[in-house]
C-alpha cells in the first residue's frame, strides 16, 4: 500500500483469527454505548422539532411573516402555502454545516480520539441550542442552526465508529443500532413536544427548539468519562492502556486475537499521512461506493422530507390541527420499528433487511401518490377516510424505513473501513449524508409545490435503485470482526477485483464461526 512519502505501509490484518475472539457483552460496553447514543438523540431531536416549529403560527408570524399570510389564505394551493425559501433555510443551514464540521472532526477523531470529537459537538450543540431559544430575529436564528450543524457533524462523525469500535463483533449491528434507536427516540420526544407547546402561547417554539439542550448535556458530560476505544488508542500508540481498556470492555484477559487483529491494523493507519487521499485508491473503491450510496440513499428514499415536514405535509393534505398528533405517530412506530431492527440485525443480517425495507417503501410510496393524485386537488382536502388510510400508510413506510434503511444506512458504513481509513471514511458518510439532507430539505417545499402528489413517485424511483444497488453489490457483514472485513469484499463477485490478494478457501469458511455463538456461518457476498 503506498503512503504520502512514496513508500508502502504494511498490509495490515493478513491473518483471519475471528475464531479465537473471546468475550462477552459486559455493562461497561452497554453503558458506554448508552451515553455515546444520546448523540443519535440529538440529530433525531433537531429533525423531529424543525417540521413542527415551522408550523407553529407564532413562530412563522414571528420570522417568516410572508408564509404565515400564504398559510391563512383559505384559497392558497395546499401543495405551495409553505413554499419559502427562507423557511427552507431555517431546516436545511444545520445541515450545510454539518457536512463542513464532519470534514474538519476527521483529523481530530483520528489524532485525539473518537470521544474528543463527542464532547466538542455537544458544546457547540448547547451554545447553538441556547442561540434558538432565545432568537429575536432571523439572523439570530439561522446563527443557532449553524452552531447546531457543527454539533451534528462532529457527533454523527466520532458517534457511529464509537459503537462499532466497542461492540463484540457477533453484536455489533445491534450496538450500532442504539445510535439510530437514540435518533427515533430523539424524532418521537420532539413531537410529542410539539404537540404539547403548541398549545402555548408565543413563547412555545421557543421552549421546544431550548429543550435540545438537555441530551446534549447528558451527552458532553457523559464523553467527559467515557473509555476511548481500544483502537483508537492502539492507533495512537498508546497499546499498553489499549489492552487494558480491550480486556475490561471484553470481560475476560483473553483477547489476544482480537488485541493483535488491532495492532496489525494500526500499522498501515500510523503509516498513512493523508487519509482522504488514501481512500481514493483503488483497493478502497469498494468502502468508498458505499460511504457515498449509502447515506445518499438513506436520504433519496424520501423519509426525511416526511420527518422534517410532517407536520407541514399532513396541513397540506387537509388535516389541520391534527397535523400535530399525525407526525407524532410516525415518530413512535419509527422508534418501535428501530427496536425490532435491533432484534433481527445480528440474526437475518444487514442485506435481508435492506431488501425487504425497500420492496416495502416502495409499495407505501406509489399507493400514497395514487390516492393523493386521484382523490386530492389543489384546493380540495381529503375525506376523513382517506386521510387516516394516508396516514397509515406512512406509518408503513416509516415502519419499513426503520427497521431497514434508517439503522443500516449508518451501520454498514461505520463497519466497513479499515482503521487508516476509517475517521476519513466516516466523513464522508456523513458528510454526504447531510449534503443530501440539505438539498432535500432546501428542496422539498418547491418540489412539493411543483411535483405535487408526484414527488412522492421520486423518491419510489430512488428506492427501487438503492434497492437493486443492495441485491447486487453489498456483501453480508453480520458478524464478521471489524478489522477483518477486508476478506468481505476479496470473496465479492464484484468487488473482489478490485481488492488485492485472494482469500485463502478455509479462512473463508471459518469467517464470524466465533462471532456467530450458534455456530451459524456468516454469509457473505451477494
Amino acid at each position: 500500500m503506498e503512503v504520502g512519502d512514496g513508500s508502502f505501509a504494511p498490509v495490515g490484518v493478513s491473518k483471519q483469527r475471528a475464531d479465537q475472539y473471546k468475550g462477552r457483552l459486559t455493562t461497561y460496553v452497554v453503558v458506554a454505548c448508552l451515553v455515546a447514543a444520546v448523540g443519535g438523540a440529538i440529530f433525531g431531536y433537531d429533525i423531529g422539532v424543525s417540521g413542527g416549529v415551522t408550523s407553529m403560527d407564532t413562530f412563522l408570524e414571528k420570522f417568516f411573516h410572508t408564509v404565515y399570510l400564504k398559510k391563512r389564505r383559505a384559497e392558497e394551493d395546499h401543495y405551495c402555502k409553505y413554499n419559502d425559501q427562507g423557511l427552507a433555510a431555517f431546516t436545511s443551514s444545520l445541515y450545510l454545516a454539518g457536512l463542513v464540521a464532519s470534514i474538519v472532526a476527521s483529523p481530530i477523531t483520528r489524532k485525539y480520539g473518537r470521544r474528543a470529537s463527542i464532547v466538542c459537538g455537544g458544546i457547540s450543540f448547547l451554545i447553538g441550542a441556547a442561540l434558538n431559544a432565545a432568537a429575536v430575529n432571523l439572523a439570530m436564528l439561522l446563527s443557532g442552526r449553524i452552531m447546531l450543524g457543527i454539533g451534528i457533524g462532529f457527533g454523527d462523525q466520532a458517534v457511529p465508529l464509537y459503537l462499532s469500535e466497542m461492540a463484540p463483533a457477533h453484536l455489533r449491528g445491534a450496538l450500532n443500532m442504539m445510535f439510530q434507536l437514540a435518533t427515533t427516540t430523539g424524532i418521537f420526544t420532539a413531537n410529542m413536544i410539539n404537540y404539547g407547546t403548541a398549545k402555548l402561547p408565543s413563547w412555545g417554539w421557543r421552549l421546544s427548539l431550548g429543550l435540545a439542550a438537555l441530551p446534549t448535556i447528558l451527552m458532553t458530560v457523559g464523553g467527559l468519562f467515557l473509555p476511548e476505544t481500544p483502537n483508537s488508542l492502539i492507533e495512537r500508540g498508546s497499546r499498553e492502556k489499549g489492552r487494558r481498556v480491550l480486556e475490561r470492555i471484553r470481560g475476560t484477559n483473553e483477547v489476544d486475537a482480537e488485541f493483535e487483529d488491532i495492532v496489525d491494523a494500526s500499522e498501515p493507519a500510523n503509516s498513512i499521512k493523508h487519509p482522504f487521499r488514501n481512500i481514493l485508491e483503488r483497493r478502497n473503491r469498494p468502502q468508498l461506493v458505499m460511504a457515498i450510496c449509502m447515506p445518499a440513499f438513506q436520504i433519496l428514499n424520501g423519509i426525511n422530507s416526511i420527518l422534517f415536514y410532517a407536520p407541514v405535509l399532513f396541513q397540506t393534505m387537509g388535516f389541520g390541527n391534527a397535523t400535530l398528533y399525525s407526525s407524532a405517530l410516525t415518530g413512535a412506530v419509527l422508534v418501535l420499528s428501530t427496536v425490532v431492527s435491533i432484534g433481527l440485525v445480528d440474526r437475518l443480517g444487514r442485506r435481508v433487511l435492506l431488501i425487504s425495507g425497500g420492496i416495502q417503501m416502495v409499495l407505501c410510496q406509489v399507493t400514497v401518490a395514487i390516492i393523493l393524485g386521484v382523490k386530492f386537488g389543489s384546493n380540495d382536502e381529503l375525506s376523513k377516510g382517506y386521510s387516516v388510510l394516508v396516514v397509515i400508510v406512512i406509518c408503513l413506510f416509516v415502519i419499513a424505513f426503520g427497521w431497514s434503511w434508517g439503522p443500516l444506512g449508518w451501520t454498514v458504513p461505520s463497519e466497513i473501513f479499515p482503521l487508516e481509513t476509517r475517521s476519513a471514511g466516516q466523513s464522508i458518510t456523513v458528510a454526504v449524508n447531510l449534503l443530501f439532507t440539505f438539498i432535500i430539505a432546501q428542496c422539498f417545499l418547491s418540489m412539493l409545490c411543483s411535483f405535487k402528489h408526484g414527488i412522492f413517485l421520486f423518491f419510489a424511483g430512488w428506492i427501487v435503485i438503492m434497492t437493486l444497488f443492495v441485491y447486487f453489490f453489498l456483501p453480508e457483514t453480520k458478524g464478521v470482526p471489524i478489522e477483518e472485513m477486508i476478506f468481505v469484499w476479496k470473496k465479492h463477485w464484484f468487488w473482489k477485483r478490485m481488492v488485492p490478494g485472494t482469500p485463502d478457501v478455509d479462512d473463508i469458511d471459518g469467517l464470524g464461526s466465533h462471532s456467530m455463538e450458534s455456530g451459524e456461518k456468516t454469509k457473505l457476498g451477494s
